[in-house]
């Protein structure tokens, strides 16, 4: 019997590539700003979202905590009920009064568990529309967990705008003015009368944001990492903006017929 020694030298001997760490959770959290793709290419390949799950939930609780400090929500309570009595009948509105302080005891409470629960629902939802549409219609090979995990991350874009809308409402001379249903002057809506005639398009005007397009990029990123070859970038772009597209339309038209 012989052994071919020369085959047993270290040179021979298959080498185990070192596979290179993944990001940690703070360059995730960066990197959705500074380098979206090769974040969103770690958070695909292994999926988390309990932090930024987390600070979206802590800065929504942070904001109704200032809200509630600054501005009050009985201010906030009368600012929604007033705007819907605006096109009330006389009658209409002592019916709406009734129930004022039932409302002004309601709203931080919706506020809080909205805050808390809102996101968790939201990106569930969000999270399987979309799965639906890659995987489903476009056939790509994306899991939920991935898609997921793309939402999460993809709300610390969410983040900053809590930031900003503290930093507005630390900065009004009265804070009461704050208008909480717009904000921020970041949209198409800015421009317009939001009591103007044409409520259809001023909904319309105001769901075109930057930091809503800003949102619909990184997902898009997310998904066209997760897919891999099997995805085009503009076929997960399609992916984001259909139901996005649909929920503007809708809001639109509630806000057109209501409004």
């Amino acid at each position: 019997m012989q052994y071919n020694f020369a085959d047993m030298t270290p040179e021979n001997a298959g080498v185990v590539e070192p596979q290179p760490a993944g990001m940690g959770e703070l360059a995730r959290l960066t990197g959705v700003f500074f380098e979206p793709g090769k974040t969103f290419a770690d958070v695909a390949q292994r999926p988390s979202w309990f932090v930024p799950m987390l600070l979206t939930v802590l800065f929504g609780l942070i904001f109704c905590a200032v809200v509630g400090q600054r501005i009050g929500w009985d201010n906030v309570a009368q600012q929604q009920m007033e705007m819907r009595m605006a096109k009330m009948s006389p009658e209409q509105r002592a019916q709406a009064m009734q129930g004022a302080e039932m409302s002004k005891k309601l709203t931080p409470i919706i506020a809080y568990i909205a805050a808390v629960l809102g996101p968790a629902i939201g990106y569930l939802i969000a999270a399987l529309v979309l799965l639906g549409i890659v995987a489903g219609i476009l056939s790509a090979p994306v899991k939920f967990k991935q898609v997921f995990a793309i939402m999460c991350y993809s709300g610390m874009i969410g983040v900053v705008t809590v930031v900003l809308m503290v930093v507005v409402i630390f900065l009004k001379a009265n804070p009461a003015d704050f208008d909480i249903q717009h904000p921020l002057m970041f949209n198409a809506g800015a421009l317009m009368d939001p009591n103007g005639p044409n409520k259809f398009l001023f909904a319309v005007a105001s769901s075109l944001d930057v930091f809503s397009f800003w949102r619909i990029f990184l997902i898009a990123v997310g998904l066209k990492a997760a897919a891999g070859t099997k995805l085009s970038f503009g076929g997960a772009l399609f992916a984001v903006l259909l139901p996005w597209g649909v929920l503007v339309l809708i809001g639109a038209t509630f806000a057109g017929l209501f409004g």
